[in-house]
């Protein structure tokens, strides 16, 4: 099966677990492009070849053969687990490629060893694309989102081939040059955060729905495909009435009622969050979702804690009809602030790592073939177009107008779940965040105090410039003070 001379490849893949097989496939099907895959055990190879002989795969047994088999420039795209296996893959290819090749990264990789493998790699002359690609394995197969960084030089190569296999959205492939070096995967990033804030922000209406109203899991998923029809409509409100709509064989019951409610998490979200607080960047709708899923992960604690006291009264909503429309308002609100959040976080990135993001591209290569994939990302595009400098996306008309529609709804709910004792830690931080942001004044005057009492931060004066400290030791008199800052 090893290469000998003959078809000469225009693309490679390396990895064919699931994901990098049906990129293989995807790849394959497309005019224009000719496969080479290579796998670290060989029997993947040929189970794939044997499987998929209409996509003529030109397969490698080893790294060397993978390598004669492409026509220069050479591209790779890798797809194994991020970490030191994307390393070692990275160092076999770097041994047996030349200056002008590209090695792309297609995994879920932290971007700062993006940025630090680009860097490393540039010295060769070879070129180092670390790209973020959503869609899971049906948008591996059928067209995901991809968000490629890199050099301008490299994208000349690969843009045509990326076009060739991403999602098209209303005409237009979701694939951009999102920036330089770690770019991409930055971008990808700030995506699964956005992605489970929305996940949490979804099983929160269901728990409230289903709580405040007795309707079962099929009646409920009636009501998310509802919402799909609206301006909620996403692939992740499409899949909710999928996932309440299915009945477990075995028992007879609802699945999502015999499925145990601990959700395990990857590390993209702890990722955004962390990163978040490096850049300074309040994503607390995006933290709060990640914490979630950390708390439903501590059997032993909520067992411990099962019989902690809570409202002494059952509640019931007396007009259901209502009440799932509040929750659909403030769903949607919620949903505005964590792509707000994360949208902030995408410019404080570019901001520190001098990456030229375009914001509006970003959201436009979001609407189809990837998760988070949604009719309002078009809302955000356009809000993007009408002002580049956008200090949050919250602020924008359409934006605004949404949650001014949605805010009355959104407090009965969130109130609602508070007296209930029906955690909704989301759609809580969410609406805390919005009311932080449009407060004409902060409590942070007193924690400036607090810090000047204690540590001799200083504070600033509403009324002139300086920096001042006061004598909380002394006599308490105020003194200008060197600002450190």
């Amino acid at each position: 099966m090893s290469h000998q001379g003959g078809t000469q490849a225009n693309i490679g893949v390396v990895g064919l677990a699931v994901m990098g097989s049906n990129l293989a496939r995807n790849l394959a099907s497309r005019e224009g492009n000719t496969v080479a895959i290579y796998n670290r055990s060989p029997q993947k190879t040929r189970d794939l070849v044997d499987e998929h002989p209409e996509a003529g795969f030109v397969a490698s047994e080893s790294i060397e053969d993978f390598a004669a088999s492409l026509s220069k420039p050479r591209t790779a795209l890798i797809m194994v687990k991020a970490g030191a296996g994307t390393d070692a893959v990275i160092d076999q290819l770097v041994a047996v490629f030349e200056p002008g090749d590209i090695i792309v990264d297609g995994g879920n990789a932290l971007f700062t060893d993006t940025i630090r493998r680009e860097k490393a790699i540039r010295e060769t002359g070879i070129n180092f694309v670390g790209a973020g690609i959503s869609g899971g394995e049906e948008g591996a197969l059928l067209g995901p989102s991809i968000m490629p960084g890199g050099s301008a030089e490299s994208w000349e190569t690969l843009g045509p081939i990326l076009r060739s296999i991403a999602a098209v959205a209303e005409g237009e492939p979701c694939v951009t040059h999102v920036g330089t070096d770690g770019a991409g995967h930055f971008v990808k990033m700030i995506h699964n955060g956005i992605e489970y804030a929305d996940m949490q922000l979804i099983a929160e209406a269901y728990d409230l729905i289903r709580r405040g109203t007795g309707k079962s899991p099929a009646e409920i998923a009636e009501v998310f495909a509802a919402w799909n029809k609206g301006e909620l409509e996403s692939y992740l409100i499409e899949i909710t009435a999928e996932v309440l709509r299915q009945v477990d064989a075995k028992t007879g019951r609802p699945l999502v009622d015999v499925i145990v409610d601990e959700a395990g998490a990857k590390g993209t979200g702890a990722w955004t969050v962390q990163t978040a607080l490096d850049l300074g960047i309040p994503v607390s709708g995006i933290a709060e979702a990640v914490f979630a899923r950390s708390l439903s992960s501590k059997p032993a604690q909520r067992k411990a804690a099962s019989d902690l006291p809570g409202p002494s009264e059952s509640w019931q909503v007396t007009d259901a009809d209502a009440f799932i429309e509040d929750v659909r308002l403030a769903l949607y609100a919620s949903k505005i602030i964590a792509y707000s959040q994360g949208f902030d976080e995408i410019v404080a990135g570019a901001e520190e790592y001098d990456w030229d993001i375009k914001k509006g591209a970003i959201a436009k290569i979001w609407r189809g073939g990837c998760i988070i994939r949604a009719q309002f990302l078009n809302r955000i595009t356009e809000a993007y177009d009408a002002d580049p400098r956008l200090v949050a996306l919250v602020t924008a008309p359409y934006f605004r107008d949404a949650v001014t529609k949605a805010q009355a709804a959104w407090r009965r709910v969130v109130t609602a779940a508070a007296q209930a004792g029906i955690p909704s830690p989301a759609f809580s931080s969410s609406l805390a965040y919005y009311d932080g942001l449009r407060a004409d004044r902060l409590p942070a005057a007193l924690v400036q105090g607090q810090r000047d009492f204690f540590g001799a931060h200083t504070y600033k004066r509403i009324d002139g410039p300086g920096a001042f400290h006061t004598l909380w030791s002394g006599d308490r008199s105020e003194i200008e003070a060197v600002d450190t800052h």
